[in-house]
């Protein structure tokens, strides 16, 4: 049912002929290919680069928040028909159906590259139109035992055909070929991503070292510096002891160092200038609330 408000981005797998009734597995394979597809278009919309990780999770999980899903009414189709409906931002802002478009252009462009030279300098260029190692995995998930991926883009008739864009726009076709083109570059992306120096501020919400001195690690949850919502690092001796004098006091903790692009940017390496960051009262009992609500709810759980 066409939804006038709504850019709609179609999702079709062509399934083997002997899977005559596509199984609970086969609709669980589409729903969560086409949410990572949609993950990938939020990240891209604001940061163009190979390999998100963690970085920019909230926005992600904003918009699929935001998106409705439909198989539509016929039972024959579940598994390989799915229509993601994503209203446009109100307040102006790269629409996501757009920027999904540019990246999948860019990207079957990129897999015929390959398939002509069997090099990877395509996907590197598709990189500014949209294309990431998230995109790619996702064309991936769509792709695996199929006979071939068709993604049709439909747009909003309130927010009207986007600049250079047709009215209906040309379907996007992968095949079982492109298999391996998507996934060495997926591959390529992770691989050449560099870490990023970052001075970060967050909350101490976890301590942990083997023994009562010594270096020891934490876990804080990021309020600013970083575009991920939690980072781990190693601290020495004394920066440890400044990490839980900062958690106690209910104050955040500030550290500059590398956030590493291996696993996923989660990870500061290299820490220094640690030191704890100084808030107005009223801040200060809010997070010291919060972080009593955290503890109790662990010794709730420990209980249980």
């Amino acid at each position: 049912m066409r939804v006038a408000a709504d850019d709609e981005v179609h999702c079709g797998r062509e399934l083997p002929a002997s899977n005559a009734a596509a199984t609970w597995r086969a609709r669980q394979k589409l729903g969560t290919a086409a949410r990572a597809m949609l993950r990938a278009a939020a990240l891209a919309a604001h940061h163009r680069t190979g390999y998100h990780g963690a970085r920019g999770e909230r926005r992600a999980d904003a918009l699929i928040a935001r998106a409705r899903f439909d198989e539509g009414p016929d039972v024959q189709a579940a598994g390989r028909r799915l229509t993601a409906l994503l209203a446009p931002p109100a307040r102006g802002g790269p629409r996501e159906a757009v920027v999904l478009g540019r990246a999948l252009r860019a990207a079957t462009d990129a897999a015929r590259g390959y398939r002509a030279t069997g090099g990877l300098e395509h996907f590197d260029a598709a990189v500014a139109h949209g294309c990431c190692a998230e995109l790619t995995e996702s064309l991936c998930q769509l792709l695996r035992g199929t006979e071939g991926v068709c993604i049709r883009l439909g747009w909003s008739r309130a927010a009207g055909t986007p600049h250079g864009w047709e009215a209906c726009p040309e379907p996007f076709r992968f095949a079982p070929h492109d298999l391996a083109a998507l996934e060495e570059a997926g591959k390529h992306y992770v691989r050449t991503e560099p870490s990023v120096p970052v001075r970060v501020t967050g909350t101490v919400v976890r301590l942990r070292r083997a023994g009562p001195g010594g270096p020891g690690s934490v876990r804080m949850d990021v309020l600013a510096g970083a575009e991920v919502t939690q980072v781990r690092a190693r601290l020495d001796e004394d920066d440890y002891r400044l990490a839980v004098h900062a958690h106690l006091a209910g104050l955040p903790l500030r550290i500059s160092g590398l956030l590493e692009s291996r696993g996923g940017f989660r990870r500061v390496s290299g820490v220094r200038d640690v030191a704890p960051v100084p808030v107005p009262e009223p801040a200060r009992e809010r997070l010291l609330k919060r972080l009593r609500g955290d503890l109790d709810a662990f010794e709730r759980g420990l209980g249980d």
